[in-house]
């Protein structure tokens, strides 16, 4: 069973899998860290990889800062990512709810290794906790698989290896299927849409105001990012000095259409600006 909300992610660009991938696996580290119950002081991350050869172009140091500091993908407010960043790097130190601060430093703890891959995946990441005499408390590698998906060793050995997550196994929905072909079959036999069909395999884990306050949420979050693309401006992160040109549009758009003057691509040009809107969002590091 492979969930909507598993597609249709709440996260932070500009990449799934090199942004929000850190992110989460920084999150779970922190989960780690706590149900082993080490006493850790000092936290460090090193990526490895792709991770490590386009981690800055995309965010992915900055992601794992915010992942350390305690805050998820799907949570965090862009309005604050910037100023949560600064802090870190000006008090050298990361203070997630339900921890103790742990000692981190951005440009010491977070390493990037362009020349050691880890086997299994191009990218790889380890996070290690130390205590107060630098000694090694405990260490966890994941790996970004793409999407947002992140999975340990064992995980991703056990995918390898054929077999089904035990969280797949239980999942008995009414509508099962593994290809596009079963999905019509199915639609034909019982007279039911595909999104019927999935709305019923949502139901068997969510109830019917779960599900749709869900659905909301994810539309208001895409609403919310088309908004801001159309509200902000300058260069976006990156180190290419590209300008934002969707506001620009925006506002000569708003003016086009207070003239008499007929343009027959003006529906397209609207879904241009907006598409540019979230474009320039999601390379900025935007809630997407």
């Amino acid at each position: 069973f492979l969930s909507v909300f598993d597609m249709f992610k709440i996260g932070i660009g500009p990449s799934s899998s090199h942004t929000m991938g850190p992110m989460t696996a920084a999150g779970r580290f922190l989960d780690e860290t706590r149900r082993s119950g080490v006493a850790a002081y000092r936290l460090k991350a090193r990526l490895h990889g792709s991770l490590a050869f386009t981690g800055v172009g995309h965010a992915s140091d900055r992601a794992v800062i915010l992942g350390l500091a305690g805050y998820l993908p799907a949570e965090i407010d862009p309005d604050r990512m910037e100023a949560i960043i600064a802090q870190v790097r000006e008090q050298k130190q990361v203070c997630p709810a339900g921890h103790p601060a742990y000692a981190l430093d951005p440009d010491a703890d977070i390493l990037l290794d362009r020349k050691t891959p880890l086997p299994g995946h191009a990218n790889g990441m380890a996070f290690e906790a130390y205590d107060a005499e630098d000694n090694l408390l405990l260490r966890k590698v994941y790996f970004s698989i793409g999407g947002g998906f992140v999975v340990d060793e064992e995980e991703l050995a056990t995918a390898r290896a054929g077999n089904t997550p035990q969280r797949l196994e239980t999942a008995a929905v009414p509508f099962p299927f593994t290809s596009a072909a079963e999905m019509l079959r199915m639609a034909a036999q019982s007279g039911l849409s595909i999104a019927d069909m999935k709305r019923k395999n949502e139901l068997v884990f969510l109830s019917e105001a779960e599900l749709d306050a869900r659905l909301d949420g994810v539309w208001q979050v895409m609403n919310a990012c088309v908004e801001r693309g159309l509200r902000e401006e300058g260069i976006l992160p990156g180190g290419l000095k590209v300008r934002r040109r969707a506001r620009a549009l925006y506002e000569r758009l708003k003016l086009d259409g207070t003239t008499n003057r007929l343009n027959p691509l003006l529906a397209n040009d609207w879904l241009s600006v907006y598409a540019m809107a979230v474009n320039e969002e999601n390379a900025a590091g935007g809630r997407v």
